[in-house]
């Protein structure tokens, strides 16, 4: 072919139908001077029924919206525009080829101002990018539902210490700002080591978890939150709440496990399996971080072991004293 030879007629036809987006072309009256393949077969509309005609008037829910106000902007600036498909999803009523119905494909469209000799037209490029948009909702879904994971312990399904630290941390924030309360619980089973021992790790991991599943169940509230801290040791964070609620249920919790009647190893303190709870609650002079607040829970935690185990102990900071329920 020789540098002057110039492309068919037929051959641009047969172009512009293996084209794989939506090619439109209007005058400055919007009245529709090309329209291909693609665009028939997700429309519904062949080009002989839709040439000549006012794109605005063939599609009269575009009248005052984006795509109306792009191509009246390009026209009149000679630049292009483009649509944000964020903004603009699915302006045309397209869908799968050949189907002409159901949800409509997700679009990108964009729009070019150009000249003809003395003629002025607007070409509108079609997309779909419905595979695009759905993959990256499913990406975005499964980073959502990794994150849900991370703070979800694997064993008992209630929250983990990743989740136990952020919701402390945020809660003391909020209770520093807003001068409120905040009360912490750290609490452990009792001579878990010798459950371990007597019954096997299976049995024990089963234990852990209808621990969990019924202190999680003694938290009312939705801001309340139970999280296993480690091993056989738990943790609650407790929004708007005093040391003398915070006591109430934290016995509710000891009582609750206790009444699991859960045999215990032989070589246990107790014939059932028990929890000694340590209380910790927000004071803007003393227990004002997260570190303060857990080294009082654990040193209340600690103090409940050496008092006999299956009890509560209270940190008093007015008087550094950790008291019995």
């Amino acid at each position: 072919m020789s540098e002057n030879a110039s492309v068919s007629p037929t051959l641009s036809a047969r172009v512009l139908g293996l084209a794989q987006l939506g090619l439109i072309v209007i005058d400055t009256n919007h009245h529709i001077v090309m329209w291909n393949q693609w665009m028939a077969s997700r429309s519904g509309r062949s080009a002989h029924r839709v040439l000549g005609q006012d794109l605005f008037d063939l599609y009269g829910e575009l009248r005052g919206q984006r795509l109306e106000q792009a191509v009246l902007s390009a026209l009149q600036s000679n630049l292009p525009q483009q649509l944000s498909p964020s903004l603009s999803p699915s302006p045309f009523p397209l869908y799968p080829a050949g189907s002409w119905g159901g949800e409509r494909v997700e679009q990108q469209v964009s729009v070019t101002p150009f000249n003809e000799g003395k003629e002025r037209y607007c070409l509108i490029e079609v997309s779909d990018i419905s595979t695009i948009v759905g993959r990256e909702r499913q990406l975005r879904s499964q980073a959502e539902a990794l994150r849900a994971q991370s703070y979800v312990d694997g064993l008992t399904g209630i929250a983990n210490r990743r989740h136990f630290d952020v919701a402390l941390d945020r809660e003391l924030r909020r209770a520093i700002r807003n001068d409120g309360q905040l009360s912490l619980l750290l609490m452990d089973i009792d001579s878990f080591k010798a459950y371990n021992d007597h019954f096997g790790h299976q049995q024990g991991d089963a234990c852990l978890t209808m621990v969990a599943e019924a202190f999680a169940a003694t938290l009312q509230r939705p801001a309340d939150l139970a999280a296993r801290y480690g091993g056989e040791e738990f943790g609650a964070v407790l929004p708007d709440t005093s040391c003398e609620q915070a006591a109430l249920v934290a016995e509710s919790i000891r009582a609750k496990i206790a009444s699991l009647n859960i045999a215990h190893s032989p070589a246990a303190t107790r014939p059932h399996v028990t929890m000694s709870i340590g209380v910790a609650t927000f004071d803007k002079d003393t227990l004002n971080d997260a570190a303060a607040m857990l080294a009082a829970a654990d040193s209340c935690l600690y103090a409940a072991k050496k008092a006999g185990r299956d009890c509560v102990i209270i940190y008093r900071p007015q008087d550094q004293q950790e008291t019995a329920a």
